[in-house]
């Protein structure tokens, strides 16, 4: 027998070897695969079961809620624990178009704020990336406290009731500035942005036409943080705006549980007409209505998000 038939034996005997082993592993990971499938799917059932709960409890109705508690299938269907959010007037829509205004306006100003100061702070040739990392770096450990931004955006900026209060406290963020940096140094090659300035492109072709199109999972990951910020946001709204005209989703419907609670727990006090009121006021299944109208679009919104949402956060998190 020769040498070279030897080793080639050999080599075939090694490559079969090999091919089991893998065979071995993938049946392995077959199962593990679909035991990690049945547990997600049993975590997804139980992350949508709130949800549901809530949004059947606030098609309820108050009566057979005091009468036989939640459940699932109630049995009584009512509309009015919406009928009575919405019966305000216009104030629920207005408080909707500026909830959307501010999460739209927010969401673009911030996004192009801080995915072009994280751009600067990640390039290699810029000078001063340590100062204006540490500028941002600071505030996030030491702010000014509540009294010096309620000065700052009331007496100096004028910013008091105007849409502005709702957008600029939130629109800039110095962790997400942090993140997008680190993205922007690990899925972004040097040597791409390089080529582009040897071929002319100023810092802004590089940014919007190379830099932004590569980086799109990890925008979109900022974008769906800041539109949460800002449709969940009502404290700026209690701070800074008075006029019902610009008052937010949010905000409105905590005044709104607030005055359901102080009208419930003060009726004896208030007199007969108060009682009246509050024996027909649906407590339970407004508050649950509430939850429905302020989670609901971000719950239909998200879907659209995932597949950028977790590019964004699985891209970069291990550096070679």
């Amino acid at each position: 027998m020769s040498i070279s038939t030897a080793l080639s034996k050999k080599t075939i005997k090694e490559k079969l070897k090999y091919e089991n082993e893998d065979n071995k592993f993938t049946k392995i990971s077959k199962k593990s695969n679909l035991g990690m499938n049945i547990i997600l799917v049993t975590l997804s059932i139980l992350s949508i079961l709130p949800f549901l709960f809530v949004s059947i409890i606030s098609l309820s109705s108050e009566e057979s809620l005091r009468a036989n508690g939640y459940s699932l299938i109630p049995e009584e269907w009512s509309l009015y624990a919406y009928r009575y959010l919405f019966n305000s007037g216009n104030q629920m829509l207005k408080s909707y178009g500026v909830t959307i205004m501010v999460t739209v306006l927010g969401t673009i100003i911030g996004l192009l704020l801080i995915s072009t100061y994280a751009y600067v702070l990640s390039r290699r040739s810029f000078a001063y990336k340590k100062f204006f990392t540490m500028v941002a770096f600071i505030p996030m450990l030491f702010s000014g406290g509540m009294v010096s931004s309620y000065l700052v955006m009331t007496k100096l900026l004028g910013l008091k009731n105007t849409i502005w209060a709702l957008i600029l406290p939130l629109c800039m963020n110095t962790f997400y500035v942090i993140v997008l940096r680190t993205f922007f140094k690990n899925s972004v090659p040097e040597a791409v942005i390089e080529s582009a300035k040897i071929d002319g492109a100023s810092e802004f072709r590089v940014f919007f036409k190379i830099v932004v199109p590569m980086s799109l999972p990890g925008i979109a990951t900022i974008a769906l943080f800041l539109t949460l910020g800002y449709w969940n946001d009502w404290f700026n709204a209690m701070l800074y705006i008075d006029k019902n005209s610009l008052i937010p989703l949010q905000y409105l419907l905590m005044r709104v549980e607030n005055s359901m609670e102080f009208i419930i727990n003060n009726s004896t006090k208030l007199g007969t007409a108060s009682i009246d009121i509050a024996k027909t006021m649906p407590k339970e299944s407004a508050k649950m209505a509430m939850v429905f109208l302020s989670t609901a679009p971000i719950v239909f919104a998200y879907p659209f998000f995932q597949k950028y949402f977790i590019s964004g956060l699985t891209i970069g998190a291990v550096k070679e």
